[in-house]
């Protein structure tokens, strides 16, 4: 079974629940990060434990979730292990899967609706790195010494 982190600030709370049931009606574990509310929160908050989770292997891939969803993949693209990747249509959702590896889908909840959203979410985890020259491009990716 695989394991999906998720995290949210307060503007993507609605979406987090739809994915999260569609998540689990298909079999995935969620660990949920971030807000079970509409109230306003610093996104960090929920975006730094849920590119934890992924980092270390406690999830197979995470899904962020902020207004615009810059910010969310700024934060999750400070951890080393991370590729996190700001989607907003279906060609850049399997892209980032085929090309960059990204480990962490980024929506932006205020510009795609919830049917877009489940669909980047089934593209992300049903799309493969395809390897080859991608894979020498992404290994160069990280800043690490």
């Amino acid at each position: 079974m695989k394991t999906i982190a998720i995290g949210n600030d307060h503007a993507g709370t609605e979406y987090k629940f739809e994915i999260i049931n569609y998540l689990e009606e298909k079999g995935y574990q969620v660990l949920n990060f971030g807000t079970d509310t509409n109230d306003s929160m610093d996104y960090p908050d929920a975006i730094h434990p849920t590119a934890d989770a992924v980092e270390s292997g406690k999830a197979n891939f995470g899904i962020i979730l902020c207004g615009s969803g810059n910010g969310a993949q700024m934060t999750a693209n400070k951890h080393q292990g991370i590729r996190a990747a700001l989607c907003w249509n279906n060609e850049l959702v399997a892209l980032t899967r085929q090309h960059n590896d990204s480990n962490i889908l980024t929506i932006p909840a205020r510009f795609v609706s919830l049917q877009q959203a489940l669909g980047f979410v089934d593209i992300f985890l049903n799309t493969d790195f395809e390897g080859g020259r991608h894979g020498q491009r992404v290994q160069k990716i990280s800043c690490a010494g």
